[in-house]
């Protein structure tokens, strides 16, 4: 960490990583980075033991197993892959009005080429907490007889504020509708388990709440789903002479090489998680958030959006452009995020389309400290604009 660097922008790419992550991977890159599955020399055989160990701790971690554990660039291609290999046949789909661009935008696309129709269920109410009862029966006014999945949430990437995905998960297992969870900002953060959680297919990534490098993504199903239709064509080791992916999992799905230092750093990733607890940093991120709330509540020209705890709070300074604001806060050595965080569904849903917020993202390396600091640092930016 750079001195006098304040990072509370967790909800993009958690940061510092862990030493045992950092290890993870400078081993891997120092040691056997060879190309898993294309080869049976030593450093090819280490990684693809590498990539298989990271297999099992996903698949045990989020209650799969791991021939069903699809590693991709990122949670965005990963939900790409989910949604365009489910619907590439026609149909109905559903989102929520919290949804991030990497779930409206592949929508919006198949949408426009005429390969599907989508709609959009509410969610999130600003004026009033909607109970799952509620979002069910919203749900239900959005069915058609060819609705074919529902995608949606776990977690918001600009607020606290959870979808209930078992209620949901099980409602679209009664009605034979395929369950597809963006786990992007809740993965690490919330306990998750497809079997009991109902899950045709979570989507999520390595660089997030699980700690670990840039650079991959996740696509879990659930055993027995039926095989999607591929989004990438390429080598991936086996059947080399065939000229499709062939059908087996997860090779089907991952064409080219894979980035094994990141996977290698993923399975640190989640032992670090375990190490603590999911409950124990879940727990730390709730008081952190609490502790920024009711600082930052107390300040008059300050407006705070939803007021659900957990790790991602979200504000604006009344009469200050939210990009400013993040400009004001970096020049004073605080990293956060300010914008529309490609979420204009959900900034809509909150009444901030108009121009965005300032997002503070907590992770466990975060402290009461830092938290202390910022907010005697935006109340005396508040104090400053005043005069």
């Amino acid at each position: 960490m750079q001195p006098n660097i304040v990072y509370f922008d967790n909800a993009a790419t958690t940061f510092p990583k862990p030493q045992s992550v950092l290890n993870a991977a400078y081993e891997c890159m120092s040691e056997y980075c060879g190309n898993a599955g294309r080869g049976s020399h030593p450093i090819a055989m280490m990684s693809a033991e590498k990539v298989f160990e990271a297999r099992e701790s996903v698949a045990d971690f989020f209650g799969s197993s791991p021939e069903n554990v699809v590693f991709t660039l990122n949670t965005t291609y990963a939900l790409n892959m989910a949604i365009k290999g489910v619907m590439s046949g026609g149909g109905h789909m559903l989102i929520s009005n919290m949804e991030h661009n990497s779930v409206l935008r592949p929508a919006a696309k198949m949408a426009r080429d005429n390969v599907l129709r989508y709609d959009i269920f509410k969610a999130y109410d600003k004026t009033k907490p909607l109970t799952p009862k509620e979002i069910i029966t919203n749900i239900i006014s959005k069915l058609r007889k060819d609705t074919k999945m529902l995608t949606c949430i776990h977690s918001s990437n600009i607020c606290s504020y959870s979808l209930p995905i078992r209620e949901i998960g099980e409602f679209c297992r009664r009605h034979g509708i395929l369950f597809c969870v963006d786990a992007a900002q809740s993965a690490g953060h919330l306990p998750i388990n497809m079997e009991k959680d109902c899950i045709d297919i979570l989507c999520l990534p390595a660089h997030k709440g699980l700690y670990s490098p840039q650079g991959c993504g996740i696509m879990i199903m659930r055993k027995g789903l039926q095989k999607l239709a591929t989004l990438t064509e390429g080598g991936n080791g086996v059947n080399s002479l065939e000229l499709s992916m062939g059908n087996e999992s997860p090779e089907r799905y991952e064409g080219g090489t894979l980035c094994t230092p990141a996977i290698a750093g993923l399975v640190s990733g989640i032992e670090f998680i375990r190490s603590f607890g999911l409950h124990t940093i879940q727990n730390h991120e709730r008081r952190l958030w609490r502790q920024t709330y009711d600082r930052l509540s107390s300040i008059k020209d300050l407006t705070i959006y939803d007021d659900t705890e957990g790790s991602v709070l979200l504000f604006n300074i009344n009469g200050i452009p939210a990009d400013d604001v993040g400009a004001l806060l970096s020049d004073r050595g605080f990293c956060l995020r300010t914008g529309y965080h490609c979420s204009p569904l959900a900034h809509k849903a909150l009444g901030t389309a108009e121009g965005g917020a300032v997002r503070i993202g907590f992770g466990i390396f975060n402290t009461e400290k830092e938290v202390e600091s910022l907010s005697l640092t935006i109340r005396d930016i508040v104090r400053q604009y005043r005069v």
